[in-house]
């Protein structure tokens, strides 16, 4: 016989965690939700029970000495899955506790098939299964019961065709999990990182049998609708870019809004093509990104800004706050203190197929290093790397602001070789010419097309960047801070 049998999968209702699972949740399957206390084990397991609980799914938690069902129920009504009319017909809650203080394993399994013949349910929770571990007695005869019980519990499980999660605060190496890990068909590992007074929330899906699962650690956040993790994966290919896709020699250029930097750039951007644009501070990066946008919404593009410092009140020019309110540029804005690049990702993406925009402004990623939780900023660049990946699989032309100190001496295009993940480069400079600090720009590369190689100085004015139409006459060092024009002395 040479037909497989296919395992149903179940829908867990929590964004991103059907991807970590290879596509869903096994049905029938025996589960352990391990974690210690409050990473999210119990709201975990409750939008998972809500998501899928319906009057021909019905969903059976039992509570085991920990929360009273009364308790728990206060609480996660707080959470916008709940579904209050959900709780009688579709989900019902036991409690363990008084069953459990005899001690007798066997008690508590009768009890639990009891209430399963009599609801009939297709999904079963118990939560905390910790507290029954703890009952087991001392020594190898307690060892010896509790495996019983739990290859038992299983068994029954399976042969009442009942998707089961052992919710417990477990973690990898403690020596009582050993038995259900063992059973265990799943298992889901929650954990909180605190680093430099922060916290970081990650899941792992240690094990699901028949699954090709995605394995690591992967980033969640519990927010007012539940739990939302967030796959390190990173987007297909765009279609331009997969194998045989022919190639463009000549893309559209698309206008920056800066007419001087366009003459540069010998018409704009490359359609798709992610600008950087660094400087020291005041050199007038946000105010390119302006005008960027502002380009685009002439050019009947929709835009998105994603700011970390700059909210919309302070922007330089009136005219955006004013695109921002008639919904021409949507703005991207964070104020948390943990923010994970996954989190960052995830909004980016939402909002650029929300809004169908066809130009993106990041201001810039030297504030967005503030922002990250600690982990992350010892790799900025593959956190800047996943970010850029995810923006040009949708096809989006962008323009990147990163702050750099300026020595007056030396050449330095970003941080953590942010510069050769991007696609075009255009620096921004001091330098001091006869005694006075004027500024400088060129197009460092602009990846597969032509572009100036001029030196250019450029002003900042009431209108915007004025740049000078010819390349800067200077002796062609930088020496000592200063630039001098030929004949000076």
């Amino acid at each position: 016989m040479s037909d497989k049998v296919a395992l149903g999968l179940l829908q867990t209702g929590v964004p991103g965690l059907d991807t970590l699972l290879g596509g869903g949740l096994p049905e029938f399957s025996f589960n352990l939700v391990a974690g210690p206390p409050g990473s999210g084990k119990t709201t975990l397991a409750h939008q998972i029970m809500f998501a899928l609980a319906t009057p021909e799914r019905r969903a059976l938690f039992f509570t085991v000495l920990g929360e009273p069902p009364l308790k728990m129920l206060r609480y996660q009504q707080q959470f916008s899955f709940f579904d209050v009319k959900k709780v009688g017909p579709a989900i019902r809650y036991v409690n363990l506790g008084e069953t459990l203080r005899t001690g007798d394993f066997s008690g508590v399994l009768d009890r639990i098939m009891a209430e399963v013949e009599a609801f009939s349910p297709s999904l079963v929770f118990v939560d905390s299964f910790r507290s029954v571990v703890q009952t087991a007695k001392p020594g190898n005869e307690g060892v010896a019961d509790l495996q019983y019980f739990i290859q038992e519990l299983g068994t029954r499980m399976t042969s009442w065709q009942a998707t089961t999660f052992l919710i417990g605060e477990y973690m990898n190496n403690d020596p009582e999990a050993n038995p259900i890990m063992t059973v265990a068909d799943g298992m889901l590992s929650l954990t909180q990182a605190h680093e430099h007074s922060t916290v970081v929330r990650k899941m792992r899906v240690v094990k699901m049998r028949g699954r090709a699962h995605l394995a690591g650690s992967h980033n969640f956040r519990i927010t007012d609708d539940g739990l939302r993790a967030y796959p390190r994966i990173l987007p297909p290919l765009a279609a331009d870019r997969q194998p045989g896709a022919p190639i463009n020699r000549d893309p559209d250029r698309i206008p920056t809004g800066v007419p001087g930097l366009d003459a540069m750039l010998l018409g704009g951007v490359p359609q798709g093509h992610t600008m950087l644009v660094s400087g020291p501070t005041g050199s007038g990066k946000t105010i390119i990104g302006t005008r960027f946008l502002q380009e685009g919404v002439r050019q009947g593009e929709k835009g998105v800004a994603v700011f970390f410092e700059k909210g919309t009140p302070r922007l330089r020019n009136a005219e955006l706050a004013e695109l921002v309110q008639g919904g021409d540029v949507t703005v991207v804005e964070s104020r948390l203190l943990d923010l994970t690049v996954d989190e960052l990702i995830d909004e980016i993406q939402a909002t650029l197929q929300r809004t169908g925009a066809r130009r993106l402004v990041i201001d810039s990623l030297s504030e967005f290093a503030l922002y990250m939780a600690p982990e992350f900023h010892a790799d900025l660049r593959q956190a800047v790397f996943r970010l850029l990946t995810v923006v040009a699989k949708h096809g989006v032309t962008a323009l990147v602001t990163i702050g750099l100190d300026d020595d007056f001496t030396g050449l330095h295009f970003s941080e953590a070789n942010i510069s050769y993940l991007t696609d075009a480069v255009v620096a921004l400079r001091y330098a001091e010419v006869d005694g006075r600090l004027q500024k400088f720009m060129s197009v460092v590369k602009v990846r597969g097309c032509e572009h100036s190689t001029d030196l250019r100085a450029y002003r900042i004015t009431d209108a915007g960047l004025e740049v000078d139409s010819d390349a800067t006459e200077v002796a062609g060092v930088l020496a000592g801070g200063c630039v001098r024009k030929p004949g000076s002395t």
